[in-house]
């Protein structure tokens, strides 16, 4: 299921705080895919680098970040191919 902010407002049975969670992760990768390029950077140090918060995040959230963070990877890696500019503008 492809996760959007009408998902997460039609899933009332999960707890607020889980969908709230939920929604910072949501806008944290918005904000990697089409945010300028300075939330881009920081998003994508967040979501891929950050050892602490963003895992506590998704735990909050009930998400596993290691497969949240494979499935980014694999996201990364079909919009900027080896050999082409980064789609993302983002440098790594």
């Amino acid at each position: 299921m492809k996760m959007t902010y009408a998902t997460l407002k039609s899933e009332p049975d999960k707890p607020v705080e889980t969908r709230l969670w939920q929604a910072v992760v949501l806008s944290t990768i918005q904000e990697w895919i089409s945010g300028p390029l300075r939330y881009k950077r920081e998003a994508e140090k967040y979501l891929f680098q950050d050892p602490k918060d963003f895992p506590l995040v998704c735990q909050q959230a009930g998400l596993d970040v290691d497969r949240l963070r494979a499935q980014l990877t694999r996201l990364r890696a079909q919009v900027a191919p080896l050999g082409h500019a980064d789609p993302l503008g983002i440098s790594r």
